[in-house]
C-alpha cells in the first residue's frame, strides 16, 4: 500500500495536466475502482473544465477542477498514476483516463483493482477529504494530540497504533518500522506505557521520518540512503545499519514487522 511520500509522488505524475482542459472521460464500468461513481455525472462535471490543481493527504489525493468538482484517487495496493500522450500504448489495466485537449492522457493504472476513484461535484471540499486528520507535518499534529491518542489505545502495541490512519495519516508499514527503529522503541511496546519523554521522542521522530520521506521519495522516487532501515528490512540476513547486528522479522499488530533487537528493547518507552 503506497504511503505518504509515494502517494505524493504519484500525485505529481498528473501535474502536466494542470491548467489543461478535459476533452473526454473514460472509466471502465466493469472495474472495481469506479464502484459507486455516477459516470455520466462525472463526465458532465469534468468535460470542458480545466484541472486547477491537486493535493495529497494521508494515503489519498484529490484533483480540483473549474466549476467546483473534485476527483479523489486512492491507489490501493497496486495503483499508479501515469501521464502520456496519444503514442502511449494502452494497457488492460488502464481503468480510468482523462483525455486533455492538448493530447495528454492522465491515466489511473490498477492491475489488482484495490484502488478507488471518488467524485464530488461541489461546492466546497468533499466529506471524505475534510475528515482526514491533521497531517503529521502540520501545526495541528502536536505532542498533546499524540499523548492523548496513545492513552486511548493503552493496551495496543505501538506498531499497531502507528498504523491507525485516524491519527497518523499516511503512515504505513515501512514508515512505522522506520519511526520505531530510529526512536529505539520496540514494536510490541504498549501504547499506554509511553512516558512524557518517550511521547516527545516519538512525535519528533514521526515528523523527521515524514519529512525525510517527502524529501527523498516524493520528489523523484529516489532510493533512500543505506543509513535508513528501509534498505535492510526485507533482506535475508539483513543487519541493523546502526548496531550492525541481525534484524528480526515477525508479525506484530497484524503486519510483518522488522526491528533491531540490539537497539529496540522493551522498557525503553517507560524512560
Amino acid at each position: 500500500m503506497p504511503e505518504l511520500a509515494e502517494v505524493d509522488y504519484f500525485r505529481r505524475r498528473w501535474n502536466p495536466g494542470v491548467g489543461r482542459t478535459v476533452r473526454a472521460v473514460h472509466l471502465n464500468r466493469r472495474a472495481r475502482i469506479g464502484r459507486g461513481v455516477d459516470v455520466e455525472a462525472l463526465a458532465d462535471a469534468l468535460v470542458g473544465r480545466k484541472l486547477l490543481g491537486s493535493q495529497a493527504a494521508a494515503k489519498q489525493m484529490a484533483f480540483r477542477f473549474a466549476g467546483g468538482a473534485w476527483l479523489g484517487v486512492h491507489l490501493g495496493m497496486s495503483g499508479r498514476l501515469e501521464c502520456g500522450d496519444a503514442e502511449r500504448e494502452p494497457t488492460k489495466h488502464d481503468h480510468f483516463v482523462l483525455e486533455m485537449t492538448d493530447g495528454k492522457r492522465l491515466v489511473f493504472v490498477d492491475p489488482r483493482q484495490f484502488g478507488r476513484i471518488q467524485f464530488w461535484p461541489g461546492p466546497g471540499a468533499p466529506p471524505w477529504w475534510e475528515k482526514i486528520p491533521p497531517a503529521i507535518l502540520s501545526d495541528g499534529f502536536t505532542v498533546g494530540v499524540v499523548s492523548a491518542f496513545l492513552r486511548r489505545r493503552a493496551r495496543t502495541s505501538i506498531k499497531a497504533v502507528l498504523l491507525m490512519q485516524e491519527r497518523f495519516p499516511g503512515i504505513g508499514n515501512w514508515m512505522a518500522d522506520e519511526v520505531l527503529w530510529r526512536a529505539g522503541f520496540h514494536p510490541q511496546a504498549k501504547a499506554g506505557d509511553f512516558g512524557p519523554a518517550a511521547v516527545r521522542k516519538l512525535h519528533r521522530t514521526l515528523r523527521e521520518v515524514c519529512a525525510d520521506a517527502m524529501r527523498v521519495i516524493a520528489k523523484d522516487w529516489s532510493d533512500p540512503p543505506a543509513t535508513w532501515l528501509f534498505n535492510h528490512r526485507w533482506a535475508d540476513g539483513g543487519r541493523c545499519p546502526r548496531a550492525k547486528q541481525p534484524l528480526r522479522r515477525e508479525e506484530v499488530g497484524g503486519r510483518t514487522t522488522c526491528w533491531s533487537p540490539a537497539r529496540q528493547r522493551l522498557g525503553a518507552e517507560r524512560r
